[in-house]
C-alpha cells in the first residue's frame, strides 16, 4: 500500500491505494464519488471522464498514482453550496440528461472546452465531446446545452 495525497474537488485528501489501481476505481470504491461512472473500461465512452490539472482525462485507464499532487476534479466538484454550476444548470435547463450515465463525462468535457476555449464553434464543441457517447439523446440537447452554458458564462465573464 502507498499513501497518495492529492487536492479532490477543492479539498487536500489522502488514500491508501495499490499500485497498478485505476484512477476511476479509488474514486468510486474508496473516496464515494459514484458521479464518475465506468462503462466501457478502454477509453472510448468518455463516461469516466474526470480533470486533472484542469485537462479531462478517461479515469478509467489513469494510473491513480499519475493523481499524486495533481488537482482532480469530478462532477461532484462543480457545484458549489448544493447549487448546480453554469454548465449543469445548461444541460438541466435544455434536457441534455436522459439515463444520466454519460452525462458527468460530458459535463467535465464541456468544461474542460469551455475553459480552454470560452466562445467555442458549434463544431469546435462536436470535437470537444467526440470522445464521449450518448445511447439516448443524440447529441443535438447536449450540444445546445454546451452552447447555453458559453452564453451564460459570457454573460457571467467567467467559466463554471
Amino acid at each position: 500500500m502507498l499513501t497518495l495525497k492529492m487536492f479532490l474537488n477543492g479539498q487536500e485528501v489522502s488514500v491508501d491505494v495499490e499500485p497498478g489501481e485505476l484512477l476511476a476505481d479509488v474514486l468510486r470504491d474508496k473516496l464515494g464519488l459514484i458521479g464518475t461512472k465506468i462503462s466501457c473500461g478502454e477509453g472510448e465512452c468518455g463516461a469516466c471522464t474526470v480533470l486533472v490539472d484542469g485537462k479531462a482525462v478517461d479515469s478509467c485507464l489513469y494510473p491513480v498514482l499519475k493523481a499524486q499532487g495533481r488537482e482532480v476534479i469530478t462532477i461532484e466538484g462543480l457545484g458549489q453550496d448544493n447549487r448546480l454550476d453554469t454548465i449543469q444548470q445548461a444541460f438541466v435547463d435544455k434536457t441534455a440528461p436522459q439515463c444520466g450515465y454519460c452525462i458527468p463525462g460530458m459535463v467535465i468535457s464541456a468544461k474542460a472546452l469551455l475553459d480552454e476555449n470560452p466562445h467555442p464553434t458549434r463544431k469546435e464543441i462536436e470535437e470537444g465531446i467526440s470522445g464521449n457517447l450518448c445511447r439516448c439523446t443524440g447529441y443535438y440537447q447536449i450540444i445546445e446545452a454546451i452552447e447555453l452554458a458559453c452564453e451564460r458564462l459570457a454573460e457571467e465573464g467567467g467559466t463554471g
